[in-house]
């Protein structure tokens, strides 16, 4: 139980830093940016799985470093999928 709890913590705080050091305008809410976090805590653990020789199927989660690293990886492809859908192009 305190395990998913402090999982959802470092989620939103990894998804709030990505929020802040990518430029831009993001109308998320807790939800969504926790949910960001919690995104980029698995693209940053499939990052360390890459570079190490843990094993890539695991879905390894990341420490909050690499969580920040992969929320912002995560941040941008949302803002370029977002850019092309609001301007209507393909």
């Amino acid at each position: 139980m305190w395990g998913i709890i402090i999982f959802l913590i470092v989620g939103l705080v990894a998804g709030l830093l990505a929020r802040a050091l990518v430029p831009g305008k993001d109308s998320m809410g807790l939800i969504a940016t926790t949910v960001l976090g919690v995104v980029g805590s698995f693209v940053g653990g499939g990052l360390w799985a890459v570079f190490t020789d843990a094993k890539l199927l695991d879905f390894n989660t990341a420490g909050l470093f690499l969580s920040v690293v992969g929320a912002i990886i995560a941040l941008v492809v949302y803002n370029r999928f977002e850019a092309k859908r609001s301007s209507g192009t393909k």
